[in-house]
């Protein structure tokens, strides 16, 4: 191989990774969600798990999300595994729907010790930004399979408040 031809592979690496980098940071820059140890999280001591890399006071997880919009609404998709329905507050505030909760751990009931923790548990608040003002008191949210489904229908712009929607 020559140098000429190595010097633009290698190029062409180093320009397939930034790209791909850049494309990571945009998409999940939004969706990059920080929990925080609450009363009821139950986390696991730090002397009870092996893994080095584990904090329980810094907990980050991905919590990706759709908005798909039609002539008559918004529907907003988010994916929040291994929660339980009761356990999510959704608002609508202004130009944002606000998803706020509690990912509790669960211990397990025989003896032993964790050796690898990468699943973020605690307190964690997503903030989704909505493209157009919606009809917040009628909005309707449904949790199945660990995924959040808001569907919000439109409103004229300008009349926009705040509102808590139930999750059923």
């Amino acid at each position: 191989m020559k140098l000429d031809d190595l010097k633009e592979s290698v190029g062409s690496l180093w320009e397939n990774v930034s790209e791909g980098g850049r494309h990571l940071w945009k998409s999940a820059a939004g969706a990059l969600t920080r929990f925080k140890p609450g009363e009821k999280t139950n986390l696991p001591a730090p002397n009870e798990v092996d893994d080095d890399a584990y904090l329980p006071t810094q907990g980050w997880a991905l919590l990706g999300g759709d908005v798909f919009e039609d002539e008559n609404s918004l529907l907003v998709r988010l994916e929040v595994p291994g929660m339980e329905k009761a356990d999510m507050d959704i608002e609508i505030l202004d130009d944002a729907m606000v998803v706020r909760g509690e990912k509790r751990f669960e211990r397990q009931e025989t003896e032993g010790r964790w050796r690898v923790m990468q699943c973020a548990y605690g307190s964690f608040r997503r903030v989704v930004p909505l493209p157009v003002a919606v009809k917040a008191e009628e909005a309707r949210a449904s949790y199945k399979n660990g995924v959040l489904r808001v569907e919000l229908p439109k409103a004229e712009a300008g009349k926009r408040r705040a509102i808590a929607i139930p999750v059923e």
